[in-house]
């Protein structure tokens, strides 16, 4: 059971190391984790190997460890089994959060304590500006420190509105585990509409309104490649 055990954290930590130095473990946890990822992995793999070292050494075991092994030899298959998902992560990564999620979990309310803006400056528009930042001033005194200017959000397609859709994009703390949609309506749009997950960027301005969504009013859409940092 220990060569097990040993062989089965090997691949623990490869498959930590494919995911950090692919970049797909981005779609998990923060980028600023990155490092720490590559730590771990490499600690695990060596735990591992040592393991396994010590599982194959000729002559190690004793009449005690015969017995305790002649216990347990028919449970020493299952224990291989755990390789299955191992290797499966090792060839497909699971994709990221999208919007099948956005509502079924927990929201961002960002109009409880939210600070107050200082209106923005005049400069070259559009502004690029994260979808919480968009729904933070929107909720500030009726979205007056926009002061007019033009912003730029990029999120996934959340679903149809009324003249619209919903363009989301989930913000964690740590990892995916903590992750919260943060949820704006886009109007003003014409033409077809893109599908739901389908990655934009969407140029416009605020407006105001009673709608329990932030509103964008959009002035163009264009369909975008999903960012290997799919969080805020």
């Amino acid at each position: 059971m220990n060569a097990a055990a040993g062989t089965i954290t090997i691949l623990v930590g490869a498959v930590l190391l494919r995911l950090t130095i692919g970049g797909t473990y981005e779609r998990y946890v923060k980028a600023s984790l990155g490092p720490w990822l590559v730590v771990a992995g490499i600690a695990v793999i060596l735990l591992g190997a040592a393991t396994l070292f010590r599982a194959l050494r000729p002559g190690r075991v004793d009449g005690d460890d015969h017995e305790h092994e002649r216990d347990h030899e028919h449970g020493i298959g299952v224990g291989w089994l755990l390789l299955a998902p191992i290797a499966a992560l090792l060839l497909v990564a699971p994709p990221t959060l999208g919007s099948f999620g956005v509502g079924r979990a927990a929201t961002v309310d960002v109009r409880a304590g939210a600070p107050v803006f200082q209106r923005l400056g005049r400069g070259s528009d559009p502004l690029p500006m994260s979808l919480l930042e968009f729904a933070q001033r929107a909720f500030d005194h009726d979205g007056t420190s926009f002061n007019g200017r033009a912003v730029q959000l990029t999120g996934f397609v959340a679903g149809a509105e009324a003249g619209g859709f919903r363009l989301a994009r989930y913000t964690i703390a740590c990892c995916a585990a903590d992750a919260a949609p943060v949820v704006v309506r886009v109007v003003g749009t014409v033409g077809d509409r893109a599908p739901r997950d389908q990655w934009l960027t969407v140029t416009g301005k605020f407006r105001s309104g009673d709608s329990d969504l932030p509103e964008l009013a959009a002035t163009s859409v264009a369909e975008i490649r999903p960012p290997n940092d799919p969080y805020e």
